[in-house]
């Protein structure tokens, strides 16, 4: 059973890092592209950032230069660092795993910036 777990996420004032964590299981880590994406409320998710198995990583433009997205396969993790945080940034964050034929998704954690 495949499960990705987020953590990390709460109140960050503008200008502040946070750093979200998501935790898999029942996959092969290693050998899955996996992601960040965002949630507005009444919005679809939209990308944050990606990296692939061999570890190379794009980003939305919005993030750009601010977020960075890493992966540790030795613990199964994937984290995002999040630097110069802007209240534009406030949404559900969720952790995604794209194994091409099938894709999970975690159940998301809140980050909200706010002064």
């Amino acid at each position: 059973q495949v499960q990705l777990v987020e953590s990390g996420g709460g109140l960050v004032q503008p200008g502040g890092s946070l750093t979200l964590s998501c935790a898999s299981s029942g996959i092969l880590f290693s050998r899955v592209a996996m992601g960040w994406y965002r949630q507005f409320p009444g919005k679809e998710r939209e990308l944050v950032a990606r990296i692939s198995r061999d570890g190379s990583t794009n980003y939305a433009d919005s993030v750009k230069g601010r977020f960075t997205i890493s992966r540790d396969n030795a613990k199964n993790a994937l984290y995002l660092q999040m630097n110069n945080v802007k209240p534009e940034d406030t949404a559900v964050y969720h952790c995604h795993a794209d194994l091409i034929v099938n894709k999970y998704w975690g159940q998301g954690t809140q980050v909200t910036v706010s002064s």
